[in-house]
């Protein structure tokens, strides 16, 4: 079983990256091969509406989303993880995510069947703010965002009033829940 982890901050070892970490040990400990994409590391073009990917499922743009694309594909789960930007995720994020327009076309435009049925995903995010409607936005990008590639939305750990790098630290529990988050994706993937 295969969990792919998408780090959508450009803090590394921050809150997000911490929280994403924990997840992926979980996973780790339902014995899932994980990985982990730091998006702030790879070179992601913003999608140009070429429209290319509506004649055969394939973004015209040659970048590191090329690889992505087959990540993606090939994960038993995903789970992404972003700081909330402006009641958003990252713009890192985002360019990824707009970028699957590419797999959104096979699926409504080709109608190109499910690789693979049965594939589950989960969100973390973490806001500084305490706002009532901190997540609303974010928590729909990611249900449409898995939605296009065919991953149910499974789970979420959504944190509030959490900003200075490492704070997290300060917060074993919600360290513990982005584990179990983890490690019950995974458990649910394989029947455990």
């Amino acid at each position: 079983m295969k969990i792919l982890g998408i780090m959508g901050s450009p803090r590394v070892k921050g809150n997000t990256d911490l929280l994403l970490e924990e997840a992926l040990r979980g996973a780790r400990s339902r014995q899932a091969e994980v990985e982990k994409l730091a998006v702030d590391r790879l070179k992601i073009a913003p999608c140009r509406e070429y429209y290319g990917c509506l004649r055969d499922g394939k973004c015209v743009i040659r970048d590191d989303m090329d690889a992505i694309y087959d990540k993606l594909m090939e994960a038993d789960g995903i789970i992404v993880a972003s700081p909330i930007f402006f009641y958003s995720v990252s713009a890192q994020l985002k360019l990824l995510i707009d970028r699957c327009q590419a797999l959104w076309a096979r699926k409504y435009v080709l109608k190109q069947p499910p690789r693979r049925p049965g594939r589950k995903g989960a969100f973390i995010a973490v806001g500084a703010t305490r706002g009532e409607r901190l997540f609303e936005g974010t928590v729909l990008t990611i249900r449409y965002f898995f939605q296009a590639v065919d991953v149910e939305y499974a789970g979420e750990l959504l944190i509030r009033g959490v900003d200075k790098r490492g704070e997290i630290k300060e917060h074993p529990d919600l360290l513990n829940a982005a584990y179990e988050l983890g490690r019950k994706l995974a458990g649910d993937l394989t029947g455990l």
